[in-house]
């Protein structure tokens, strides 16, 4: 009975700390950025579907992208105890010691661009490291000093697709910067849908997310639209290029046009449910626009 016992408490302790390097590494967001990377180097016109390739790049981009959200909550310790969302993340409960999250990171990050470097190429790697560095250590220090770090973080956050294109065809091609171009448009509304929802938090915390005087008002919601905007002539380029299809370029419209909506609607209303409303609608966008991408490449 006692061994037992044992037992059970020693796979809740492996299971507890399994859950918190997850959130640690917060695996949840970083599967959509795999995901952009994995559909970057798919629509390379010379790479052909392979599952080993596949499962690499997404392991690859697992470990670089955990490694950065890693070195984020390090950062933000301190911070994210004062809101309420995070204050249950591993570091501010005080559940894992800075060493034991330093070493993760260190760990995470160097497999991952090895990983990318050894089975794809080093272009890869070097842009995974980049990346790495712009979020972890320009990036997330921004967040206090003022509301430019949307687009610093901008560029760390749409490199996934640069990444996913360097490793299937070993360059900076038109055709990756393309759908750089569209995720990097694309987070402008989506982060500030999110600042919008949890701007009281991140008030508190002393993070400067929103344009002009830090507020959600009408002068936010319109730089939101005016991003959605650029958003749909952005979908139609991978086509321009004759990466994708016609009927992925008319997907891309309709779903900007809807996107658009969303942000038009947060204009118009000025409140959080609106906002909510475009932080989901954000998602809704960017997944069917590179679903109908990967089906219809050229």
């Amino acid at each position: 009975m006692q061994e037992n016992s044992i037992k059970l408490s020693t796979s809740y302790a492996v299971a507890s700390k399994v859950k918190d390097y997850s959130q640690l590494m917060k695996f949840n967001l970083t599967f959509m950025v795999v995901f952009s990377s994995v559909v970057a180097y798919l629509l390379v016109p010379e790479v052909a579907f392979n599952i080993v390739k596949v499962l690499l790049l997404f392991a690859g981009g697992l470990l670089v992208s955990g490694s950065a959200n890693t070195i984020n909550q390090i950062w933000e310790k301190e911070t994210d105890k004062l809101m309420a969302r995070t204050a249950v993340r591993p570091l501010p409960a005080g559940r894992m010691t800075n060493g034991e999250a330093i070493a993760l990171a260190v760990i995470t990050g160097v497999s991952g661009i090895l990983i990318m470097g050894f089975c794809f190429n080093w272009l890869s790697a070097a842009l995974s490291l980049l990346s790495l560095v712009l979020y972890g250590f320009v990036y997330t220090p921004w967040k206090k000093w003022n509301s430019l770090a949307v687009l610093v973080g901008a560029v760390p956050g749409a490199m996934p697709l640069l990444i996913g294109w360097a490793a299937g065809a070993n360059n900076l091609a038109e055709g990756g910067w393309s759908l750089f171009a569209i995720q990097f448009l694309w987070q402008f509304p989506h982060f500030w849908a999110i600042a919008w929802i949890a701007y009281k938090d991140y008030a508190r915390a002393g993070f400067k997310l929103l344009p002009a005087n830090g507020e959600p008002n009408k002068f936010t919601a319109l730089q939101a639209v005016l991003y959605t905007l650029l958003i749909i002539p952005a979908g139609v380029a991978p086509y321009l290029l004759h990466i994708t299809g016609r009927i992925s370029a008319i997907v891309a419209i309709l779903a900007g046009l809807f996107f658009l909506y969303r942000a038009v609607n947060l204009y118009r209303k000025n409140d959080i449910p609106a906002a909510r409303k475009l932080m989901f609608g954000s998602y809704i966008y960017l997944t069917i626009v590179q679903l109908s991408q990967l089906l219809d490449k050229y």
